[in-house]
Formats: structure tokens, C-alpha cells, sequence
């Protein structure tokens, strides 16, 4: 039989498969088959776009073993904090508290500034959930700013903490969004980087905002109330989104859009190669607060943001 011959039989059937499963599509067709409808399949913690993307660089640092002592100190929910210490550290040393991700790079992005900067560097596992918690009570985070004192002057006794910088990388924003709740803590701390992290739940819980959901701006205010500070020039906050769309909970795009309302600014346009080959399209800001969208919906352009952490850290730590 020719290929054509047998394309034109197969045809036929292929027609009467098709209409077989329109039919089983309908409501109640199941259920008129003598079958049992399938049950539904459980609720996902999130629905990521399954996008495979080939188009940006998505460059990776090179590992390198950073010019930094290490140290261990005690710190939330039973878990210990690396700490690295510059050697030529004298004085007061300015600190960078990063939460969730692969210690050596933002060990790396740290030794990479120009002034030296202590690091302690916070993983707690998967979800913001799990940083949040950790810090919800303040003396979590009075306690780790002691821990670290005491360390740096154990390693050298005339060095103190100085400024305090926190960055988060995805979930890690949970523990930023509770410090900074409290009052003490909100004063205390001198500039945010946020990559690619800033979420929140639905109201009601994961019902995206087009079926006319709104957002649970608990988990944001401390985010504006920090932004408020940085545009009159007393804080430096530097946040960074993707296009990601979680699907359950807000996505950094859609909280991005909600804290440029409640500072009363709007986005511009732009075309900007970024960092590691990221495609910046947007950005706003007013003082020292600055808000960057990049391009991409796929788990790689999300990591790209922790990888573009050396440019963006020298950005918010500027004198």
C-alpha cells in the first residue's frame, strides 16, 4: 500500500476517535457511557509555565572560592548561618544578610564590592512560608545580628557591624517581608534587594486576579512602607521581577504592579540588555527606590536573576 493510500484509510478513523472524545468531553457524557467522571486532579502548589526557553543567554557565573573566612553562628529554627568575613576588615563592617540560594554566590557577589562587606547567608528549605516563620518573632532577627557581632569580634576585635543590607532571592524574600514588619528592624535596616521575589497570596486563596481575585497586601506593606523611606533618600531598595505566573499565588509581576500604585508611580518602557544576557523591558522608581522587569517565563530566566546578584548587590550597597 502507497503512503498515500494509507493516510486515506487511516483518515476515517481518526475522524470517528475525534469525535468519540468531543463527545466524552461534554458535561454528564461520562456519566451516559456508564463511567465514573475522573476526579479531579489535586490542587498544585503552583502551576509554572512548562515553556522551555532558548532564546536569552542565560550565562552562569564561574564558581570561585571567595577571599572570605568562614564562619558558622546559630540562627533561626534550629539552622546555622555561614558567615564570611573580609580579611582586610576593619572598623565597621558593612553586613549583607542573604536569604535562600547557593552560598557561594552570594558569597561571591559579596566579595566582588568594592569596600569589603561581611555575609551571612540564611537558607531554611522550600517556600517563603518557611523564612517567614522563622522571623515573625523579632528577637529571630535581634538574635542573628548579635550572633554575627559576636563572630566578626571574635575574628578581629575592632571590627562592628555596620550597615545592614538583606537580599532575597525567591522565597527567601518571606524572612525580609517579617523583619522588616518591625519597627526597630525597619529602621535598622539600610537597603533591600529583592530578586525575582515578592509574592503574595489571593483573596480568595489560589483564584488568580482575572476570575476578580484581589491580593493579600498583608505580605506588601512592609515592602512600601521600606519603599516609602528609600524615594525620600533615607534607604536604598532595589526590587527585580520576571514574567513568571505562578497560577496559585500572586506572581512578582502582579505585586510589582501593586506597590507601583501605592507609591503613586508608573512604569516606563525600556529595551535593555541586563545582566548575564537577561532583556530588561521596564523599569520605575523615584530616589533611591528602583523597580526592574525583565523578560521570561521559564525557570531559567527566574535563576537568572540570583546570577545577575553582583551588579544588582553593587547597585543597592552604593555609597
Amino acid at each position: 500500500m502507497s503512503v498515500r493510500s494509507a493516510r486515506g484509510a487511516a483518515r476515517p478513523a481518526i475522524v470517528a476517535l475525534l469525535a468519540l472524545l468531543a463527545a466524552l468531553a461534554r458535561p454528564g457524557a461520562a456519566a451516559a457511557q456508564g463511567q465514573a467522571p475522573p476526579a479531579a486532579p489535586p490542587a498544585a502548589a503552583q502551576n509554572p509555565s512548562p515553556m522551555v526557553e532558548e532564546t536569552r543567554a542565560h550565562e552562569r557565573l564561574a564558581r570561585r572560592e571567595p577571599p572570605l573566612a568562614l564562619r558558622t553562628v546559630p540562627g533561626p529554627a534550629g539552622r546555622p548561618v555561614e558567615l564570611l568575613v573580609p580579611d582586610r576588615a576593619r572598623g565597621a563592617v558593612d553586613l549583607v544578610v542573604h536569604f535562600h540560594g547557593a552560598s557561594w554566590l552570594p558569597a561571591q557577589a559579596v566579595a566582588s564590592l568594592r569596600a569589603p562587606h561581611a555575609a551571612a547567608i540564611v537558607n531554611l528549605g522550600a517556600g517563603s512560608g518557611a523564612y517567614h516563620r522563622a522571623f515573625t518573632d523579632p528577637a529571630a532577627f535581634d538574635s542573628l545580628l548579635a550572633g554575627v557581632a559576636r563572630a566578626l569580634s571574635a575574628a578581629r576585635a575592632d571590627v562592628r557591624v555596620g550597615r545592614v543590607t538583606l537580599v532575597g532571592f525567591s522565597a527567601g524574600h518571606g524572612a525580609i517581608r517579617a523583619i522588616l514588619r518591625e519597627p526597630r528592624h525597619l529602621a535598622r535596616v539600610d537597603a533591600v534587594l529583592l530578586l525575582d521575589g515578592m509574592h503574595t497570596s489571593y483573596v480568595p486563596e489560589g483564584a488568580p486576579l482575572a476570575t476578580g481575585a484581589t491580593l493579600d497586601t498583608t505580605n506588601l506593606v512592609a515592602f512600601a512602607a521600606f519603599a516609602r523611606a528609600a524615594m525620600r533618600g533615607e534607604k536604598r531598595f532595589v526590587v527585580t521581577h520576571s514574567e513568571i505566573f505562578p497560577g496559585t499565588f500572586a506572581s512578582t509581576t502582579e505585586t510589582a504592579d501593586w506597590l507601583l500604585r501605592a507609591l503613586g508611580l508608573r512604569r516606563t518602557p525600556v529595551l535593555r540588555w541586563g545582566p548575564r544576557g537577561m532583556q530588561q523591558l521596564s523599569e520605575a522608581g523615584a530616589g533611591r527606590f528602583a523597580l526592574l522587569g525583565f523578560a521570561g517565563n521559564s525557570a531559567p530566566d527566574h535563576v537568572d536573576h540570583l546570577h545577575a546578584m553582583p551588579e544588582l548587590l553593587a547597585r543597592v550597597t552604593a555609597p
